[in-house]
């Protein structure tokens, strides 16, 4: 088991230091990791994403590495008795492996590569170890020095393994190509300015502004795609009068719109941080349609990822005059990498699964009856509106406090409508209406506050909110699926 775990070690090692070498976006491991994701279903996928929050891309790296030294330490107990099997099934990792590889929609012959010299590498270490570790285990009088050689074959195979490892990380160039690139673009951008009292300054309540490193991140590439500016471009075509070929220069020389804007993810649950409020700052989306030339007949945008992920998102909210933009940077800066560097879409309203394609390489303007996107092929909705919700963020959930005054406080949301009143009531009393911040538009959420005068004893607070349409959250809850969840938040707590 353990000439087998350290052979499928050292192949891995190979395998991600070959990678690199080639400048490929995902290694090995990834690329297992992201087939993984593709073939999970939508239901699977929800609820790992409401055990584990933005924890699950790491647990699946995790899990994949685990189970190829799983199955490498088998394969060397096989290796012992019946070589051929054995020999078959540590080559089956690295094929599975190419497999998976090929089926990605940015795939290269030269991508194959890294699995197989990572595989051959791995195979060639287990049939110099496995051999050392029958002699090792074979009782004889011998046995103290054979195994003393065997477990230094095997340090020195794991340490090389380490080294590679390390090398690796050290030959990943590409990351700091795009980084280097980013940098550069930042020299002309500035902090946004906190528009005046959006901020209640009650200690506890989520920031107006959430900064890009706490900004929440959920989507399906395990390795986000490396794209520099100079070689993006972004097709719009379909059912439009002329196609047209976007590249970065053009975009900026369009000239740049800025807008507060709060994106929220589809898999926020009630009471949920799956969701941030951040600067925008790029190129308006229905100007770019106009200029294509948009047919009375289409009724969708069909937008794809460089990594091949879609998304459709209706055409009525790309041209109603709400702030949907191709954004370039993000709280003053060039978009980070994993929030879709260098162009991706925001649109304020809509869950991000229709309408927040990041690392943006093609638009189809099209018909919702002529495509399947790829969380609507899950059995998500094919339209998603933000729904009107409200959490409270202090006190916290079995929080003990000293009877009195207490500042109770969170934020609401109803994006492209607009928070007109949140309410609180105490277990089942009366309900009582917050404070609200000012909001520079409808389409961020709002800080709101209330002063309770706390007695002692175990309470229950809840918090509703009621949009500028005139419609209040619901109290019933429902699951995310199919269109996001709806129900009241409420934070039970102790009063001394």
């Amino acid at each position: 088991m353990l000439a087998g775990a350290t052979a499928g070690a050292t192949g891995l090692a190979v395998a991600e230091l070959v990678s690199a070498l080639l400048r490929g976006r995902v290694s090995p491991v990834l690329a297992v990791g992201e087939w993984v994701i593709k073939v999970t279903p939508g239901a699977v996928a929800e609820r790992a994403i409401s055990t584990v929050g933005q924890a699950d891309k790491p647990l699946l790296v995790a899990g994949v590495v685990a189970a190829v030294l799983a199955l490498s330490a088998l394969a060397g107990v096989v290796m012992l008795r019946r070589r051929g099997v054995g020999t078959t099934l540590l080559m089956l990792l690295p094929l599975v492996a190419v497999l998976t590889g090929l089926t990605r929609p940015d795939a290269r012959p030269v991508d194959v590569l890294p699995s197989l010299i990572g595989g051959v590498t791995g195979l060639a270490v287990a049939l110099w170890l496995v051999p050392r570790a029958r002699m090792a285990t074979s009782g004889s009088a011998e046995d103290g020095p054979t195994r003393r050689r065997f477990l230094t074959d095997v340090g020195l195979a794991v340490l090389a393994s380490g080294v590679l490892g390390a090398v690796s990380r050290w030959a990943g160039r590409g990351r700091r190509a795009v980084e280097e690139a980013r940098r550069a673009l930042g020299q002309g951008l500035r902090p946004p300015e906190q528009p005046s009292g959006v901020d209640l300054g009650v200690s506890g309540i989520a920031p107006w502004e959430t900064p890009n490193a706490g900004f929440y991140r959920i989507d399906t590439a395990l390795a986000p795609p490396l794209l520099e500016p100079v070689g993006w471009e972004l097709r719009i075509h379909g059912m439009v009068e002329r196609e047209l070929r976007v590249t970065y220069a053009d975009l900026v020389d369009r000239g740049m719109q800025s807008a507060w804007i709060t994106l929220c993810c589809v898999s926020n649950e009630v009471g949920g941080e799956l969701i941030g409020n951040a600067y925008w700052h790029g190129v308006r989306i229905d100007d770019l349609l106009a200029e294509a030339g948009v047919s009375p007949d289409a009724d969708a945008l069909l937008s794809t990822s460089q990594d091949g992920w879609t998304c459709g998102t209706p055409l009525v909210a790309l041209s109603d005059g709400r702030d949907a933009l191709l954004a370039i940077a993000m709280n003053g800066e060039p978009l980070p990498v994993e929030h879709g560097f260098p162009v991706r879409m925001v649109v304020p309203g809509l869950y991000g699964f229709v309408s927040a394609t990041k690392w943006l390489v093609d638009w189809e303007v099209t018909r919702f009856d002529r495509f399947d996107a790829y969380w609507t092929e899950r059995g998500w909705a094919e339209q998603a509106p933000i729904k009107t919700q409200s959490r409270i963020d202090t006190p916290r959930p079995n929080d003990s406090v000293v009877a009195g005054r207490i500042a109770v406080g969170g934020v609401a949301w109803a994006q492209h409508r607009g928070i007109a009143r949140v309410e609180l009531r105490v277990d089942d009393g009366d309900w009582q209406q917050a404070t609200l911040a000012r909001v520079p538009s409808i389409d961020t959420w709002v800080q709101w506050a209330w002063q309770w005068d706390a007695a002692p004893g175990r309470h229950t607070l809840t918090v509703r909110a009621t949009d500028r349409a005139g419609a209040t959250q619901p109290e019933q809850r429902t699951d995310v699926v199919p269109d996001g969840a709806s129900g009241w938040h409420s934070v039970s707590l102790d009063v001394g």
